[in-house]
């Protein structure tokens, strides 16, 4: 793979969600990453189409087995980082716990990814993003005013302040190590990456400018000018016009520049009227007639696509931001550099389909690894 982490190895104790994401990231930005997964854990085509597990090699390992430990502990002597998803405990119990693979190689990144952390009260109860935005502050301020807390999918807790976190604490910790650092242990926990993904609401409310009450601030759609809206063929809308020079574009490319209670723009008392206003004016004509008027403006504006529509839309097909894998459409590695491009992500392995090479590449003969092969240590 090409691309400014190429040469360095990592390897991935094969996982679901945040953990496969930054193995993901750390894979499409030219890393070596070995998935080390469970004898006959999935089908190939599972694998092809599974986004999180694309650009990756596979073993397949029965890391129950003292020759499956072995296994894993031989190749992080040969790697620079590894990757677990394991409740707190679970590698130690496995005899494959950061005191045993840092000694075996001391420059070993060995990043761990919970929901709750390594430690504290809740690090052994099960949960899932929902779970871990809700502890962490940030569930609370998703939704409009009146109404319950709206998950934002599993954005924020698994992918943002969960994998996201890990590959950046990972990249962190290989950059100390190039440098003549020690390896260390990263404890990524969603609920700490969550409360930090909302660094920015914090200091809004400390500058008492952002109140508690769901739904009623200016980026969570308390105001007029930054909501989605609904237009007349039923399809949605983005508005960010939050500055005034931007504001006033929206004003007078919909016709609202006479109007003088549009002059009352940060005004909490007029956002519902306001709002109403912008609601019925939206609805009066199509989404695409809209963007006729709007987009390439300095309103803010954006339509609202679906997953189905978005990699067809002239400015993301410019910019190549999806691309196809495997027969799929998929997002395309990010971000961008102008030294070290990264290749176009190759679909996921078969689960175990590169265990054999692996195997000879960290020094086994064939005797052993057929020996392994028969007593159902390796896939």
């Amino acid at each position: 793979m090409a691309g400014p982490l190429a040469g360095l190895r990592i390897v991935e104790m094969a996982g679901i969600g945040p953990g496969p994401f930054a193995g993901m990231m750390l894979a499409d930005h030219g890393a070596e990453v070995i998935r080390v997964e469970r004898p006959g854990a999935g089908a190939r085509v599972m694998a092809q189409r599974d986004v999180l597990a694309r650009g990756r090699r596979s073993i397949a390992v029965d890391v129950k087995s003292e020759e499956g430990r072995a296994v894993v502990r031989e190749l992080c002597r040969s790697a620079d980082g590894l990757i677990e998803g394991y409740r707190p405990g679970v590698m130690e119990r496995l005899g494959l716990g950061p005191d045993v693979l840092l000694k075996d190689n001391p420059n070993l990144v060995y990043g761990r990814m919970t929901g709750w952390g390594q430690d504290g009260p809740y690090a052994q109860a099960a949960g899932h993003d929902i779970n871990y935005i809700a502890l962490a502050g940030a569930l609370y301020h998703y939704g409009r005013a009146g109404e319950k807390p709206t998950p934002p999918i599993n954005m924020v807790g698994d992918f943002g302040g969960g994998g996201m976190m890990l590959a950046y604490g990972m990249v962190s910790a290989l950059l100390h190590v190039a440098r003549g650092g020690e390896g260390q242990v990263i404890d990524a926990a969603m609920t700490d990456g969550s409360a930090l993904l909302m660094g920015m609401i914090w200091g809004m409310r400390n500058a008492g400018v952002w109140s508690d009450t769901r739904g009623t601030n200016a980026l969570d759609t308390g105001t007029h000018y930054y909501d989605t809206y609904q237009c007349s063929d039923g399809e949605y809308i983005s508005i960010g016009s939050i500055e005034p020079q931007f504001y006033a574009e929206l004003r007078r490319l919909a016709g609202l520049e006479d109007d003088p209670e549009f002059d009352r723009q940060h005004d909490p008392a007029a956002w519902g009227s306001l709002k109403a206003k912008l609601t019925s004016l939206f609805r009066t004509r199509t989404r695409k007639e809209w963007c006729d008027l709007m987009e390439h403006t300095d309103v803010c504006f954006a339509p609202v696509l679906s997953m189905g529509e978005a990699p067809k839309h002239p400015h993301n097909k410019a910019r190549g931001t999806f691309v196809e894998v495997g027969g799929d459409t998929q997002p395309a590695p990010a971000p961008r550099y102008s030294a070290t491009a990264t290749d176009t992500p190759q679909p996921g392995p078969e689960v175990g389909a590169d265990g054999v090479a692996i195997l000879r590449e960290i020094g086994w003969d064939d005797a052993r690894i057929g020996k392994a092969r028969d007593d159902g240590v390796i896939g």
